[in-house]
């Protein structure tokens, strides 16, 4: 069995009627989670499309939906001091009822930061920042109001480094995200962060298992290609490719087919441990492809 959620790129043309629909839409369909990435600008190399404010996005999202979880995938500790994103975190998760899963990293883009004018260290550095951020943050939940709704609050941490992430997956994370369809990358790295759980005596079955990877769904062929067309004003690499060529490319690295073809590969990979998929929903208009989703693709994977 497997559990299917939401995750949106948010700097890709995320605004507040789109976001407020996808919120209704993930809630209102039986998604277990929605969550979004903490940018500021677009990484495709597109400055004009928009990009609502992550922790605003999120904040509303605690008053827009009433049961799912939602949170940052991930928020990087460079752009927030860690105690006021401590606090940030803890009002949103007390405005939910609890439902915040908090995503943190090290931060990456480098151009990124240097657009905003945020410090970007090297990164044995900003890995230290995470680290030390994590300890700041529950500190600052013990003794400060108000209290998130659990505290601490649970954490989701990605990646697939042994020497450094895995580990402080095993000491801290409620879940780790491999953000890549790689099955025998994916058994590798499972594999090896059981083994650190084991080093510092955590059951690793008490780490949920997600996967993050692309989706492109159509009832038949036509619906594909129409879509597959669309893709191509997202994603500017796919914009000389024909829609044909775009399935294509697609094959291997995507989910991307009939609903049928689409639940089978999720049944097939979710034997590989793998509890959670967030599926990236790069068309933000497109309500009937999460509707097809959750309608033909849930009920064959729950």
């Amino acid at each position: 069995m497997a559990e299917l959620g939401i995750m949106i790129e948010g700097q890709e043309g995320l605004n507040w009627e789109r976001w407020r629909r996808i919120c209704a839409d993930t809630e209102r369909l039986g998604f277990v989670s929605l969550r979004r990435s903490d940018h500021m600008i677009s990484l495709m190399g597109d400055a004009d499309r928009d990009c609502i404010e992550c922790w605003e996005s999120l904040a509303l999202t605690a008053e827009w939906t009433k049961k799912i979880e939602f949170g940052p995938m991930v928020t990087p500790m460079t752009f927030r001091l860690a105690a006021v994103l401590a606090k940030i975190a803890a009002s949103v998760d007390a405005l939910s009822g609890g439902r915040l899963l908090l995503g943190v990293g090290a931060g990456w883009n480098e151009n990124e930061h240097s657009v905003f004018g945020i410090p970007f260290f090297s990164e044995k550095e900003r890995f230290e920042k995470l680290e030390r951020g994590i300890e700041t943050m529950r500190d600052i939940w013990k003794k400060t109001s108000p209290k998130p709704a659990r505290n601490p609050i649970p954490l989701l941490i990605g990646g697939k480094g042994s020497k450094r992430t895995l580990p402080l997956v095993a000491r801290e994370a409620a879940e780790w995200n491999f953000s890549r369809l790689d099955p025998e990358m994916f058994r590798d790295r499972r594999e090896a962060l059981d083994h650190c759980c084991r080093e510092v005596g955590r059951d690793p079955a008490t780490i949920r298992r997600s996967m993050m990877c692309s989706y492109l769904i159509g009832r038949d062929r036509s619906d594909l290609l129409e879509r597959a067309s669309q893709m191509r004003e997202v994603i500017p690499s796919m914009k000389p490719m024909s829609p044909e060529e775009v399935l294509d490319n697609m094959k291997g690295r995507w989910l991307a087919g009939t609903p049928e073809e689409i639940a089978e590969r999720i049944r097939e990979l979710s034997r590989l441990g793998i509890d959670l998929f967030m599926l990236q929903h790069f068309l933000l208009d497109d309500s009937d492809g999460l509707e097809l989703l959750a309608k033909e693709v849930l009920p064959a994977v729950a």
